[in-house]
């Protein structure tokens, strides 16, 4: 079966090299920019600053043949199905990102703590369900 996505707009961000970039958020990953594509507008109503949402993207630099990694490349560690990782590494490389609304302007809206790198195609963003739905 053949799945179509289309890119709803991408990332802007002051990380340019994968092999440099921190591998999760909580690695020192700065702020970055999601710049969202005009037809997509009114699906970003309601976000706020302060809102928590998981943010999907295509890791388009990603190798697609991969089903086996070293877990953070390290070889003392036994090699795990790459589903069993967090590796961008994989037949269908959709990253999964939780990130926190820092500003909301028209079709930017910038976050805290993206490890994507620039450029890297958004293809959905979805609230995060618990803290933020007694908000709305």
């Amino acid at each position: 079966m053949r799945i179509h996505i289309e890119s709803i707009g991408r990332v802007e961000s002051t990380l340019k090299d994968p092999a440099t970039a921190p591998r999760q958020a909580d690695e020192g990953a700065p702020e970055a920019w999601l710049i969202f594509e005009p037809h997509v507008a009114a699906g970003l109503r309601g976000i706020q600053v302060g809102t928590s949402l998981v943010l999907l993207t295509w890791l388009d630099r990603a190798h697609r043949s991969v089903l086996v990694v070293q877990p953070r490349g390290d070889t003392s560690r036994p090699p795990e199905g790459v589903f069993n990782t967090r590796s961008p590494h994989r037949p269908n490389p959709i990253g999964l990102h939780r990130v926190k609304v820092a500003e909301v302007d028209g079709l930017r809206v910038r976050v805290k703590h993206l490890e994507a790198i620039d450029g890297t195609p958004i293809i959905d963003v979805k609230a995060v369900l618990g803290e933020d739905v007694a908000k709305r």
